[in-house]
């Protein structure tokens, strides 16, 4: 499932072609993905205009000069590519739709954006731009990790009395939003961090220093364009980068990368995902 670098990337991709753009025509051609569209949306997208495109954790906000907001989850197979308008200096030409091309919205411009999604796991709904804080799928979420409100004293507190492994307590999207299990496998790997450690056990400077490092490794997936490793595609079609800067994620049995290390990359599971890491570097 895409997380927040990816997401950020798709996001940065739409917005040339959405933002400030009007939704001539939004095309719904199934009445569902992973839950039930909501009432007559492809009406009450056509003629909206795209005011701005945000990211909240993993899901992408279109909010509408109708007062409304559009929320996008890629699920674990959505994709969202551009066609028609040019994307840097060269134009993309409409393809033929596809057999999953579950929504397309013709914008004014000329562009073409289209969600692909062969496994159904995402999500569109439509709800009141000022209700945007009650909606079940955001209420809860905890800070952005590259806002102002994550910070190490957040971190801190969040973690304060937690039995639970440090891994788990960072994929908790009610302590920092939008981190998955990729980038908390490399993060802890920066950090020397043992995935099994308990949360409330570590101390609070070693805590506090995730909280740079959390930023860094984000900030240069989001420059690589994210990570492909089965689905994810950028807007415009391209892959993600960040995979071949991996330290630990899908290494398993690989040399450790400290240079000092004679350790192999390791794999275990935990709450039902894979966790990699080094049992030298990792403490």
């Amino acid at each position: 499932m895409p997380e927040l670098p990816e997401v950020e990337t798709v996001r940065r991709g739409l917005e040339p072609s959405m933002a400030g753009a009007v939704i001539a025509r939004a095309e719904v051609n199934r009445p569902d993905l992973r839950w039930p569209f909501p009432e007559h949306m492809a009406a009450r997208l056509t003629g909206a205009r795209v005011e701005r495109l945000r990211r909240r954790s993993k899901y992408i906000l279109a909010d509408l000069d109708t007062a409304e907001t559009l929320l996008i989850h890629l699920g674990m197979s959505g994709r969202m590519t551009v066609s028609g308008d040019p994307l840097g200096q060269f134009a993309h030409e409409h393809p033929q739709l596809e057999k999953h091309d579950h929504v397309v919205f013709h914008m004014g411009n000329g562009a073409r954006v289209t969600f692909n999604d062969p496994r159904r796991f995402g999500a569109m709904d439509l709800m009141a731009t000022d209700a945007e804080a009650a909606h079940p799928l955001l209420a809860k979420l905890g800070p952005e990790p590259l806002g102002n409100q994550f910070d190490e004293a957040h971190l801190i507190a969040a973690f304060t009395g937690k039995n639970s492994p440090i891994k788990t307590a960072l994929l908790d999207q009610h302590i920092v939003a939008g981190l998955g299990n990729i980038y908390v496998c490399e993060v802890l790997f920066r950090a020397g961090i043992h995935p099994t450690r308990k949360a409330g056990q570590i101390a609070k400077a070693r805590v506090a220093s995730l909280v740079p490092i959390i930023r860094d490794v984000l900030s240069e997936a989001i420059e690589a364009g994210g990570s492909s490793l089965k689905d994810f595609r950028q807007a415009d079609g391209e892959l993600g980068y960040f995979q071949h800067n991996f330290r630990v994620y899908g290494r398993e049995g690989a040399p450790c990368v400290s240079p000092e290390c004679t350790s192999e990359i390791k794999r275990i599971v935990q709450s039902g995902r894979s966790t990699f890491f080094c049992p030298i570097c990792q403490r």
